[in-house]
């Protein structure tokens, strides 16, 4: 360990602004010193990492992990891995968004390093599927494909994704980096639907809940951090129908239903506004969920936000257990998808409110889907 960084490491709980040591590691990377900024984070991370991070530890670290990743050069993406991979620093969790950072900011073919050098399975795992949500082909590059089509990771619980993206996860919303940080965009929030106006003598069929446990914490998989993590309530319940409720009814059905969301919706002040919206767009919101998280967290980033979304859209769409992506996908198609908001003591109406409800294909069950959170 050189002078400097004991001096930097010593120092860093009484800085008050941390810009001057991010300012030297960008010099020394600049300057191709990339094992500087390597150097700095393992001995920060063994300083402060186990303990309840200080605020200048984690600004200066996430400083010099987005710093490895995002410039240009081979070197610089050795060094990013060979921080991420030190044992001070191994963790499941922050595997995760390595490779969602990873995969934003380097080409696929740069990336072969990390399944044939000593990044970790997890970081691998999660790599390959925020490459699939790009877009990329990843049973087309030599250096990714022979550990992607592996058999040993078949019983991680990413391996029940496919390998390529399917038409439903187009325009999935993902985020950008830079050296100053991450964006993203949220597609979730109210509905832009019409109000409710009454089911225009279309017949509203009487319902029995038939919810169970397991089924809703299967419906709830793409929000089950905003409540874990965050400030986040969640209401997921299923009906069978007395008969099939034409589309406009469905408002009027949501209503009847005794949701703890829709409790005084329909009045005035409380209007409900329901909108048809196709499955790809029910899938894109439970993603965004997932994979962003709620007001206090940062999700669960790209692939396991990619395998929350699925488990959700299954238990909406009723596929059993063991069913591949594509046969969820086929039965999906096959239902009625409706977004809901109302404005109802029970959603916050801050930024984070989701209302989904999925008619099946014979239109004689009703799965809906509600959160909110706020900050």
């Amino acid at each position: 360990m050189t002078e400097g960084i004991q001096e930097i490491v010593a120092g860093l709980p009484e800085l008050k602004d941390v810009a001057g040591v991010c300012a030297v590691a960008d010099e020394r990377v600049a300057r191709g010193d990339a094992a500087f900024a390597t150097d700095l984070g393992v001995a920060l991370a063994r300083a402060y990492g186990r303990a309840e991070p200080l605020w200048q530890y984690r600004s200066v670290f996430g400083h010099l992990l987005r710093l490895l990743a995002t410039t240009a050069g081979p070197e610089n993406l050795t060094e990013a891995l060979r921080l991420v991979s030190s044992p001070e620093l191994a963790d499941r969790k922050r595997d995760r968004h390595v490779a969602s950072l990873l995969a934003s900011c380097r080409p696929p073919e740069e990336l072969a390093v990390v399944f044939s050098g000593h990044a970790s399975e997890e970081l691998r795992a999660c790599l390959v599927h925020e490459l699939v949500l790009r877009g990329v082909a990843v049973d087309e590059e030599p250096g990714i494909a022979r550990w992607a089509r592996s058999p040993h990771w078949r019983y991680h619980p990413l391996g029940w994704l496919p390998l390529t993206r399917s038409g439903m996860e187009d325009g999935a919303d993902l985020p950008s980096y830079s050296l100053r940080g991450s964006s993203h965009a949220m597609p979730y929030g109210p509905s832009e639907g019409v109000p409710y106006r009454g089911a225009g003598g279309a017949r509203v069929p009487s319902a029995a809940e038939v919810t169970t446990p397991q089924l809703a914490a299967a419906l709830s998989s793409a929000v089950s951090n905003w409540v874990e993590e965050s400030n986040g309530v969640v209401e997921a319940r299923v009906f069978d129908l007395a008969g099939p409720p034409a589309d406009q009814a469905v408002p009027a059905t949501l209503l009847t239903l005794g949701l703890e969301s829709l409790a005084g919706a329909g009045r005035k002040k409380a209007a409900l506004s329901v909108t048809a919206c196709p499955p790809g767009q029910a899938w894109r919101v439970l993603f965004a969920a997932a994979s962003t998280g709620g007001a206090y967290n940062s999700g669960s980033h790209g692939a396991y936000g990619r395998l929350a979304a699925w488990q959700s859209l299954a238990a909406l769409a009723g596929v059993a257990d063991g069913a591949g992506a594509a046969e969820i996908e086929a039965r999906a198609a096959e239902c009625a998808w409706f977004g809901f908001d109302a404005r109802t003591d029970w959603f916050e109406q801050v930024a984070w409110d989701i209302g989904l409800a999925a008619l099946a294909p014979d239109r004689r069950r009703l799965a809906v889907l509600a959160a909110t959170d706020t900050d």
